[in-house]
């Protein structure tokens, strides 16, 4: 910022007739500012700032600013007097801040001076981040005299603790900067009198950036001088709130200066301790320094008050102004720029922070994998040309770095290249930075970055999934790698931003880029919950390029599994059978060695799982309410299991490994400290924890922390990525880590979790919208990746027998009858499965190191060979009878009389014959249940070149000329006679040849009349030389061969589409089954339930006899999930997907083991989002080959085909009572823009279901007429089991539409729980029947003398000194001073209350005679979520048990004497007595307060009755109003600020809930006195006689009503005595006090509680 002063000029000449009106301008850079003119003046005085703001840039040596003067025209060109020019090299160099030039002569046009001076002062703050001229000499020399200021650190006075100045640039030591800054605050402040004067602070929260944590909902609290403000909660990390808090206080300047603004950041998600996300603090009088007594617009750096080492946890961007008395704001304007602020250059930096020069160099070395981005056509017209033909890879790729705001683009490189950029930055970093133990500069590789983003294959099409390349979402493919290395410096500047890497630092990168060879195996197990089976379905592995189909740029390798045809589950998905023979793929890769990290990160990953694992059973355990002892044990094992596995697996010495950087170390240093920190926080918490459950919070962070440790940033080996590819189509994907399945030789626990594990993968859609509430597949998959100098150790790891194969396929074709090659149409006598590859037995040769084991035998594809009607009980046959004409002609038999659903030949149904354990239901008819005519038919015309319709209707019309119907016939599979096994599908054809009716997919064993081709699969096995084991698959390297003469032709099309698609199949073979299990492949279905959102299934599934293959303790540590699905069964149109659950069952290798499974409630997630939960439990069960087994008892059925939950592990249930109060509706709003009249409530709990009677009227009277409903239900006695209430709202429409206008689910019961033998004074309401059944004659009318006002009646003047109700008040607020003799006397007083009477927390929220539930929508009209509230329900619920035994009588009922339900006329009385801190609405920092108050549909408005300037006003008002509860029950007051011209704005409002206060039996809506005044300012206001309260009160607690004796001066009440002596103990009498033993009563009253 530069300030000019224009103070004053001298001298100046006069014209021909009168004075000058001089005023003057001042240029600088282009940019020109004027002053105010004078009127005739010679020696005219300005003393006016104008300010030019520099826009982060610094002053060079070679600044200046032009002056003019000129005499100002009203009309016309101002005419000039004279100019000078001021050089600021002295402020440039930053040795003054402030450029006093007395008397400088103004010149003219010609430079000769006119004879007049000018006085000036300029005053120059350096930017923040001011960028100084690198070719400045003196700048330079300021820049090196930079020490930080060193000895100002520890000043304390300084507000920002030793930065100089505003300024970026620190002083030296030498110069007294901290002098001149006293000087200049001196100056600031020495206008303010050092008295008590009125501030307002305002505080403007504009944004946050960069906010720590996922899924947080951040709220930023600011707290000045005592007073807190937050903002409204926002979602994000990045959340925009653009807020302005007002805080006015009235001190003493010195004290105010010295006080902080605290800004902290909450994440409100967050119910735990740790829910401060960073915290700012500065202080009042470093923004009273500022000009203008603002910062404006500026970047808050947040960070960790605990843990000063932390970094930024986010920025903050706020404006501040300090308004004086008098002072005006100045107006904020908001930049054009500001999305795109630069945060760094904006800072504002807290105290002891000084910004040093950091240059952050980034090294890019070479990148390699680059995809095709660029179309081949200029290509092929170079070649036309002559260009050269064998250009690699059309690509030209460029870099682009980015840091704090900064890019530097580096230029593209046509060949491989090797550029530097060195982009400069300018990180605020601490002065101890680099020297000390804690931190480290920012520094990375030298190592590769793995680039991910859309599939590879280049089309000329536009990419669908282009977003993916720019981060949006998950790369779902490998798409390069960089090599980058970054170093950072403190000191010095580079000249250039980008430059050549010197050879020096080439020749040094050259050993980070040594490979090895890596082995990567996967057998597929199995893959199931397939939804589209479409074409066959192969699966691709790859790791980085390598094992990528579709690429031709890496070596053919075996990393496809072969194609199989997906089979129905007989429910409600498709799997692919793949029975004993699990395909496998191999990979080899090279990649550089970085074991020394991934092992330390698989440790570390090991230990948090282990923690995680036991963290869950210990929250369980506390959820489930365990014993302490139970949960001591449980916690116990937690903590030793955690000091154990810290103590025993280090992580792993650096020493003497290759490819080690300078990051590895400081990692290192940094995981080590924080393990260290975590044990020994877990020992000390073992030894002096108090309460177990409050060290949940610590544990959490524990695990949360270790997880942090866990990340890698130099992870140089791209993650393995599994493609399920339909046909040649890319369909879903899942990317695992690599170090998931990385074997190491340092520990067993430095290998992956997943390492030669079997696990459960769900594929992925790419970008997919619906966030995978449909799963393409899910599969079971075994992965073991290591170095091949390691590969003989995947033995170990390997089940089953493995086994390679060589495969081609012999086709042929019928023609005339016969079978033979001749009608090979595009197809060649032997091929491969795709039938596009020629291939021929002589050409095969097996890959190096492998050798044929036998000949060439036909062995049939069983996993093609798809029987439509397999897994099914019921099948449908179907065929189409067919029929053409010509236009107007008759119907004929087609040429192809018959065909399936997509025109392909079929029998006919003549031919169809029943299959072996199939039989028939139902003769052949026409299917006429579609949109066809009454006979079938559905007509079509055909469009040349098509040969069939491609629509249909089913209406005829005189061009159609082609009709079909569809002829269905229905069979059942037959019953097994008993003890019969299931008999194995027959071979098929004796020779192996599978059939088709046309040249595609779908083949069959069997020859049918219409099949035209035919095929059959040779196989010829192959075996490794000289290794033995599995590990020998990790050799197969390169294709077996293929058609050499079609290479010899040299095309270059077909060497491409050849590569790779002949590479040998390797599968494996399991021996005998051992475990037997359901859930793989099949899938069952609970039964519907009709309409409720909280099922309760009761449900055992049963899955018998299914093979799983493997060793069964293998299954047993990771067994495969249970995948529960949950759908809407809509009746028209599709199930809806509810979400789905994943459980893990229980696995017992022996039935008889005792260990039953828990049920546990497990996440239903939907979208990514949690949206249920569902009560399971497992369990998995190893059957006896011998079939001898005692499994478990089959659980007793509920009808034919369900089985309930067995005992044992069913909850424990008892029956319940549920008693519910169903008071009324209230709020409810428009559902379908019709407003809800005649609703009813339904209740549901525990599949019981009742129904309340309806509200008639619901305008009149919106209570319900009978209001208890009551429900028994068998209820678990175990709280975590129990289900939800579920409340919801119906309303009755005409013709019997009963829509759900609004639901509410109670989660937990355990606040409603009650013992029904205890009657307690919530249970009944009998004080409330007497109030309301009282006739309206006893009610106490309240006479007041109505000369006085209201609020001030006197006593009697027999009083000796006044007192009135404002000493009453002000006894109760303790102020002595303005209550006069009130508290002398001994009065009563008033028990004042800081907070609302709701949150007092003995009233219990007045909710003791019914609660408020919130109603909500389930869904909008969108088929969104809605979460908004659409109404409320007054009600209450009494949960106890009761007894089992029939005999006994039922407990009492607890809702018994209920008020009366209908509408209640009252009157209400509101005093306003004064309000506290208002929101200052006015440019003076205050308001002009008035109230205004609703009712139903009564508004009182007092505006007259505003008080002028005031933000704490005592209103002293009283309003009456006469309502009817329950329909008018909110009472609205708000305050509103008066002004004359404009609008009346808001300050606030309250809504306060009258029902709630007047069914409350806390007597919320009138205090009861202590002693009975019949008048006076303590007259007695309620509306019954203490006498009647005390009886209502015996009645409802079932005592005996109180008897007063000695003439009404004692009392016995309860079996307690109470005496009149007692309570006039010190308490001067007044003549306003009632009969004595009335004033006992009420004073009884008080004391049994009835009241506030």
């Amino acid at each position: 910022m530069l300030r000019v002063v224009v103070e004053s000029a001298k001298g100046l000449p006069k014209k021909k007739v009168g004075s000058p009106d001089p005023i003057t301008s001042v240029i600088f850079k282009g940019e020109k500012k004027k002053t105010k003119s004078i009127d005739s003046e010679l020696n005219p005085v300005w003393n006016e700032a104008l300010e030019f703001d520099l826009k982060g840039t610094a002053l060079d040596s070679s600044s200046y600013i032009d002056v003019i003067v000129k005499d100002y025209e009203t009309i016309g060109k101002d005419k000039f007097l004279g100019s000078t020019k001021i050089s600021l090299r002295d402020l440039s160099s930053g040795q003054v801040r402030s450029l006093p030039s007395r008397n400088v002569p103004l010149l003219n046009e010609n430079g000769q001076s006119i004879g007049a001076t000018i006085n000036l002062m300029v005053a120059y703050d350096p930017p923040a981040n001011a960028m100084q001229n690198p070719n400045d000499p003196q700048a330079g020399d300021a820049m090196d005299t930079g020490g930080g200021g060193g000895e100002e650190e520890g000043d304390e006075t300084l507000p920002d603790g030793g930065q100089s100045g505003i300024a970026g640039t620190p002083s030296s030591p030498g110069q007294p900067a901290n002098l001149r800054r006293r000087v200049a605050r001196a100056q600031n402040r020495h206008r303010l009198v050092n008295k008590p004067q009125d501030f307002q602070i305002r505080v403007r929260i504009i944004e946050a950036r960069q906010l720590s944590g996922n899924n947080v909902k951040p709220v930023v609290k600011v707290n000045v001088c005592g007073q807190t403000h937050r903002t409204r909660i926002k979602r994000g990390n990045n959340p925009f709130f653009d807020e302005m808090f007002f805080y006015n206080v009235h001190m003493l300047p010195s004290d105010l200066f010295d006080k902080l603004i605290s800004f902290r950041v909450y994440n409100s998600y967050s119910l735990r301790a740790d829910s401060l996300m960073g915290e700012f603090k500065l202080d009042i009088g470093y923004v009273y320094d500022e000009p203008a007594h603002c910062v404006m617009r500026k970047w808050l750096l947040l960070n960790d008050p605990d843990d000063s080492s932390s970094g930024a946890r986010g920025y903050l961007k706020v404006s501040l102004f300090v308004v004086g008395t008098g002072d005006e704001p100045p107006v904020e304007k908001r930049e054009s720029n500001d999305d795109q602020d630069d945060i760094e250059s904006n800072l504002l930096l807290p105290a002891g922070v000084t910004m040093r020069w950091a240059t952050l160099s980034l090294k890019v070395f070479r990148a390699e994998d680059v995809p095709q981005m660029d179309d081949a056509f200029i290509q092929t017209m170079k070649e036309i040309f002559g260009g050269d033909e064998n250009k690699k890879n059309l690509v030209d790729p460029f870099l682009e770095a980015r840091f704090a705001g900064r890019k530097v683009v580096h230029s593209g490189h046509r060949e491989e290249c090797e550029p530097r950029v060195e982009p400069s930055a300018e990180p605020p970093s601490k002065a101890n930075t680099g020297q000390s133990e804690v931190g480290f500069l920012p520094v990375f590789g030298p190592c590769y970055v793995n680039l991910y983003g859309s599939p590879r294959e280049f089309t000329g099409l536009p990419d669908p999934y282009e977003d993916l390349n720019y981060g949006k979402g998950e790369g779902v493919a490998y798409r390069g790698r960089v090599l980058v290395e970054l170093t950072t410096k403190l000191e010095g500047k580079a000249d250039k931003v980008v430059d050549s890497i010197h050879s020096d630092d080439i020749l040094v990168v050259q050993k980070y880029q040594r490979r090895r060879k890596y082995s990567l195996c996967a057998v597929f197990h199995s893959a199931s919950m397939i939804q589209e089976p479409g074409e066959p379905i192969q699966f691709e592995v790859s790791i980085g390029n390598y094992g990528n189909k579709l690429d031709t740029t890496c070596k053919p390798l075996a990393s496809t599994t072969q194609y199989s045809c997906a089979v129905f589950d007989g429910n409600h998905y498709y799997y692919l059978p793949w029975a004993d023979t699990k395909p496998v793929v191999v990979v080899l890769s090279f990649w550089e060695d970085i074991s020394h990290r991934l092992d330390a990160v698989n440790i570390i990953l090991y230990i948090s799982h282990r923690l995680q694992t036991n963290l869950e059973a210990f929250k369980t355990a506390i959820l489930a309410k365990v014993s302490d002892d139970k949960l001591v044990e449980v916690w116990l094992k937690l903590l030793s299991q955690l000091i154990e596995d810290l103590e025993s697996f280090p992580t792993p010495d650096l020493q003497g490994r290759s490819n080690l950087t300078s990051l590895d170390i400081q990692i290192k240093k940094l995981r080590d400290n924080a393990l260290s920190t975590i044990r020994d926080g877990a020992r000390r918490m073992r030894e002096e924890a108090r309460e177990i459950s409050d060290t949940l919070t610590d544990l959490e962070s524990w695990a949360d922390k270790l997880k942090t440790l866990a990340e890698e940033p130099q992870n140089s080996i791209p993650d393995v990525i599994i493609w399920m590819l339909r046909g040649e189509k890319r369909v879903a994907y899942s990317r695992i880590p690599a170090h998931q399945i990385l074997y190491s030789t340092y520990s067993e626990q430095a290998c992956g979790q997943h390492c030669g594990k079997t696990q459960t993968v769900f594929l992925q859609y790419p970008m997919d919208k619906t966030k995978g509430l449909k799963v393409p597949v899910q599969i079971r998959v075994n992965m073991w990746l290591g170095l091949s100098a390691h590969e003989k150790k995947f033995n170990s790891f390997s089940e089953g027998t493995f086994s390679v194969f060589a495969e081609m396929y012999e086709n042929q074709a019928q023609v005339f009858g016969k079978w033979g090659t001749t009608g090979l149409v595009g197809r060649h006598k032997f091929s491969d499965v795709t039938g596009k590859l020629k291939l021929k037995q002589e050409y095969f040769m097996p890959p190096r190191g492998w050798e044929w084991e036998d000949d060439w035998f036909i062995d049939p594809e069983r996993a093609l060979l798809t029987e439509a009607d397999a897994g099914h009980t019921e099948f449908m046959d179907e065929v189409f009878q067919n029929e053409t004409r010509f236009p107007g002609g008759e119907w004929k038999a087609a040429s192809e009389p018959f065909t399936d659903v997509n025109g392909e030949k079929s029998r006919n149904p003549g031919e169809f014959e029943c299959p072996p354990g199939w039989m028939w239901e139902d003769e052949w008819t026409v299917d006429d249940n579609r949109a066809v005519d009454d006979q079938g038919w559905e007509y079509g015309v055909t469009i040349p070149p098509d040969d069939k319709p491609r629509s249909w209707v089913p209406a005829e019309k005189v061009y159609h000329v082609h009709r079909r119907r569809r002829l269905v016939r229905p069979r059942k599979r037959a019953a097994l006679p008993a003890g019969a096994a299931m008999e194995r599908h027959d071979r098929g054809d004796p020779e192996g040849w599978e059939f088709s009716s046309l040249i595609g997919w779908k083949f069959h064993r069997k020859e049918r009349s219409s099949d035209t081709f035919r095929r059959r699969r040779w196989r010829r096995k192959m075996a490794p030389e000289d290794r033995l084991g599995a590990s020998a698959i990790f050799q197969l390297e390169g294709a077996l061969g293929v058609d050499t003469e079609s290479k010899e032709k040299g095309s270059k099309e077909e060497a491409t589409k050849l590569f790779g698609a002949n590479t040998p199949t390797v599968s494996c073979f399991f021996d005998n089954p051992y475990a037997h299990i359901s859930f793989l492949h099949l899938s069952k279905t609970t039964e519907k339930l009709q309409a409720t959102l909280n099922p309760t299934w009761d449900q055992t599934l049963i899955f018998s006899d299914v093979q799983i293959y493997g060793d069964p303790r293998n299954l047993a540590q990771c067994p495969p999930d249970v995948v529960l699905e949950f759908y809407d069964n809509d009746q028209v149109g599709k199930d809806e997907m509810l979400g789905r659950s994943i459980c893990v069952p229980v696995v017992k290798l022996n039935p008889g083991m005792d260990q039953t499974p828990k049920l546990l409630w497990h996440p239903i997630i939907q979208k990514g989002h949690k949206a249920g939960e569902a009560l399971v439990a497992a369990e998995l069960i190893l059957k006896d080959k011998s079939g001898e087994t005692e499994l478990p008892l089959v659980p007793p059925k509920r009808s034919e085909n369900l089985y309930m939950v067995p005992q044992g592990i069913r909850p424990v249930v008892q029956l319940t009572a549920v008693e519910i109060l169903a008071w009324g509706l209230r709020n409810m709003k428009p559902y379908q823009l019709a407003s809800v009249s005649s609703p009813s409530l339904v209740v549901e709990c525990g599949g019981q279901r009742v129904e309340s009677a309806v509200i008639k009227n619901m305008k009149k009277s919106p209570n319900f007429p009978s209001s208890v409903l009551f429900i028994k239900v068998l209820l678990p006695k175990d709280e975590m089991y129990t289900p939800p209430i579920v409340l919801k709202v119906i309303d009755h429409r005409p013709f019997g539409r009963k829509p759900v206008v609004g639901q509410c689910t109670i989660t937990s019961l355990e606040s409603f729980r009650c013992d029904p033998y205890v009657i307690t004074a919530e249970g009944a309401m009998s004080s409330k029947m007497a109030l309301m059944m009282a006739s309206p004659s006893k009610h106490v009318s309240i006479h007041m003398e109505e000369k006085r006002p209201l609020l001030e009646a006197q006593l009697a003047e027999k009083e000796k000194e006044t007192v009135d109700w404002w000493s009453k008040f002000y006894a109760s607020t303790g102020d002595q001073e303005r209550c006069g003799p009130y508290l002398k006397k001994g009065y009563d007083t008033l028990k004042v209350y800081d907070c609302e009477l709701e949150d007092v927390p003995e009233f219990k929220g007045l909710t003791d005679f019914c609660n408020t539930f919130k109603l909500q929508r389930g869904k909008n009209e969108n088929g969104d979520e809605d979460p908004t509230v659409v109404g409320e329900l007054k009600g209450s619920f009494k949960v106890y048990p009761l007894p089992d035994d029939p005999g006994v009588s039922p407990p009492p009922r607890q809702f018994r004497e209920l008020p009366d339900s209908g509408p209640q006329e009252c009157l209400v009385r509101v005093y306003v007595v004064r309000g506290i801190d208002l929101q200052p609405k006015d440019n003076n920092g205050r308001c002009d307060p008035y109230i205004k108050i609703s009712l139903g549909r009564h508004t009182v408005d007092d505006r007259d009755h505003y008080l002028p300037n005031t933000t704490s006003p005592v209103f002293g008002r009283m309003f009456e109003m006469t309502c009817f509860l329950p329909q008018d029950k909110d009472l609205k007051i708000s305050v509103y600020d008066y002004d004359l011209l404009s609008r009346d704005e808001k300050v606030g409002e309250t809504v306060i809930d009258l029902e709630n206060r007047f069914l409350s039996r806390y007597n919320s809506y009138c205090g009861l006195p202590q002693t009975y005044c019949i008048s006076g300012i303590n007259q007695w206001r309620d509306q019954l006689k203490p006498s009647q309260i005390l009886e209502n009160l015996a009645r409802m607690k079932g005592l005996s009503k109180p008897r007063t004796e000695d003439n009404g001066t004692s009392l016995t009440f309860n079996g307690k005595e109470y005496t009149l002596a007692e309570f006039e103990n010190n308490k001067e009498v007044t003549s306003a006090l009632g009969p004595g033993p009335r004033t006992t009563l009420s004073a009884c009253a008080q004391k049994t509680g009835t009241c506030p």
